[in-house]
Parts: structure tokens; C-alpha cells; sequence
């Protein structure tokens, strides 16, 4: 992944599994949204292929790229709704894009997927009448409009108080448990990585390449080097000896 010559993460190399939650951590400046960028096909990577389903996204025809565009969802950090029109006209713009349902059709499944929420009832409300976390929410309810099979969430606690981020990460399993949807997510929040996560993986902004894969849990009672071991513990220690123990296979089943 490049910007110009600038080159921000080389050899990056990883399976995101079906069904599971996904986490891409790493410090400020490390690379993580910029690695959602090219997942979701808004940049190309400089070297290598991205491939959804087999598909290679980055040199698909367009027909191809909407068919994959449309198994995804996104939750962009600031939520990204569109000020001028209500939550339920925010939630109908992909499924007025990407399907042939009614508008009778799109009314019903609008209600359906702010009920999953729990903003049922603020259909006619605009973003800037509700909080930070209901816009969130409602801004889930889009990503989730046409039954994805990806979800991609950019640092979704962000901006949160503690008690809606925990509020918010229940959310994110129940839709997990209810839709099978698999989840990759950029995070720097602690308490929601270690509650939600599957697999994380780890971005070094030093070594400009990923470091560490598996388990987060896992990580910090082992931590694979010293970077791996502040980012998990909020720690300042400089001399933590690796544990040598990372190993795409030494986290997996």
C-alpha cells in the first residue's frame, strides 16, 4: 500500500475467515484505515490482489465489481449519513440502488432493519436530531439494508462514550449471531477487541508490514514483540522479550 512513493505497509499476506469478526489494529498513522480503503475497493494496491470470493475486486470488470460491491456493507467512522434526509430515506439508498424492490417493498424492509437497531420509531428523524451513538446505529441499519455478506466497520466506537461502544459491540455480535455475516472492523478500542474478536491482526508502523495474527487474547498473554506487547497493555515498557510464539498457525485451530 502505497500514497505516491510513500510506501505505508509491504508483504501483508491473510485469510479473513466466513462468519467470523475480523479485527485490523495498530497504532495512529499505522496503515489501518487505509487497508479497509483497498478491502473495500475505494484504492488499488500498489503491488498484489485483493480477492473477494475468489474474485480478484481490484481487476474486475464492472459488472463483477457491483455484483461484489453489493455483498458488502460499510460503516464508515463518522457514520456517514446523509444530513439532508431522514434515517429511514439514508437506510432505502442501497436497496433503491442494488435491488429491484418497490418502494411499499423498501418501506417495509427499512422499518425491518432500524427495528434491528433499536431505532424503531425514528424513521422520520434527521441525523443531527439524534445522538452520536443512535447515528451509529442507524448508519448500521444502511450498512446491514441488503443482507451483506461482509460488514466493514472503520473504528465504530469512535466518538462513544464506554457505556454505548460496550452497547454497541453487543450489537455488532447479535448481527453476527442472527445474520452469520462476517465482520472485518479497523479498531484501536481495547475493551471492544478483546470483547468481540475472533482474530486480529496487527499493523507495525515501524516494520511497515503485519507482525502478528491470531487471537488477541492470545497476544497479549504471549506477546509475539514489544510493539504487539504496548499496544495491547497501554504499556510504556521498552525491554519485553518476544515470545517467539506468532505463527499464522500457532493462533489457529
Amino acid at each position: 500500500m502505497t500514497y505516491g512513493s510513500r510506501l505505508v505497509m509491504k508483504d501483508l499476506s491473510f485469510r479473513v475467515r466466513g462468519g467470523e469478526i475480523f479485527v485490523i489494529m495498530g497504532g495512529s498513522g499505522s496503515g489501518k484505515s487505509t487497508l479497509l480503503k483497498h478491502l473495500i475497493g475505494l484504492k488499488k494496491p500498489a503491488e498484489g490482489s485483493i480477492l473477494f470470493g475468489g474474485e480478484d475486486f481490484g481487476e474486475a470488470d464492472g459488472k463483477v465489481r457491483k455484483g461484489i460491491l453489493r455483498r458488502m456493507g460499510v460503516l464508515y467512522q463518522n457514520g456517514a449519513l446523509w444530513s439532508g434526509l431522514t434515517l429511514a430515506e439514508n437506510v432505502a439508498l442501497p436497496l433503491e440502488e442494488y435491488t429491484s424492490l418497490g418502494p411499499e417493498a423498501v418501506g417495509e424492509v427499512v422499518s425491518l432493519k432500524l427495528a434491528l437497531v433499536g431505532l424503531r420509531g425514528f424513521e422520520s428523524y434527521y441525523p443531527a436530531e439524534i445522538s452520536g451513538g443512535m447515528r451509529k446505529r442507524a448508519a448500521l441499519a444502511r450498512a446491514v439494508a441488503v443482507d451483506p455478506e461482509v460488514l466493514f466497520f472503520d473504528e465504530p466506537s469512535s466518538g462513544l462514550d464506554p457505556i454505548t461502544a460496550s452497547r454497541l459491540d453487543d450489537l455488532i455480535l447479535q448481527l453476527r449471531a442472527s445474520l452469520g455475516t462476517t465482520i472485518v472492523m479497523v479498531s484501536h478500542d481495547l475493551a471492544s477487541i478483546f470483547k468481540i474478536a475472533d482474530r486480529a491482526l496487527f499493523l507495525d508502523m515501524n516494520e511497515k508490514t503485519m507482525t502478528a495474527l491470531g487471537s488477541p487474547v492470545e497476544m497479549r498473554e504471549n506477546p509475539p514483540s514489544a510493539e504487539v506487547h504496548r499496544f495491547l497493555t497501554r504499556s510504556s515498557e521498552v525491554d519485553v522479550p518476544p515470545s517467539a510464539l506468532f505463527r499464522e498457525g500457532t493462533y489457529n485451530e
